[in-house]
């Protein structure tokens, strides 16, 4: 008999997971904490590629309310930035501040 999925198994997260709707094509979630400088850039730089790219939404998850995915994930520093796939399949990570050249050719991997 399967057991049931859990949230981050398989490399695979949902709406659930994350809080918040899967892009068409694909969803750049990022992991964020209160306090991180970095991050502010992040949004700014993953909402900007999220607006340029039909079909793409960025999707940002406190990692300090969510510590049971961070755990189940392996993220260990903030910012981090996962991209999925439309059937919301991790296909890149990242942890820092992202360039947005970066952004947009892991979300090649993701589109194709």
């Amino acid at each position: 008999m399967a057991r049931p999925r859990r949230e981050g198994e398989d490399g695979v997260l949902t709406a659930r997971d994350i809080g918040a709707e899967l892009g068409e094509r694909a969803t750049l979630v990022q992991f964020s904490t209160a306090f991180c400088q970095p991050c502010r850039a992040t949004r700014r730089i993953l909402d900007e590629v999220a607006g340029m790219v039909g079909g793409v939404v960025h999707a940002e998850v406190d990692a300090e309310s969510r510590l049971d995915l961070v755990r189940r994930l392996g993220i260990t520093a903030t910012p981090a930035v996962l991209v999925l796939d439309a059937s919301g399949r991790i296909v890149r990570r990242a942890s820092g501040q992202p360039r947005r050249a970066d952004v947009i050719a892991a979300l090649g991997a993701a589109v194709l």
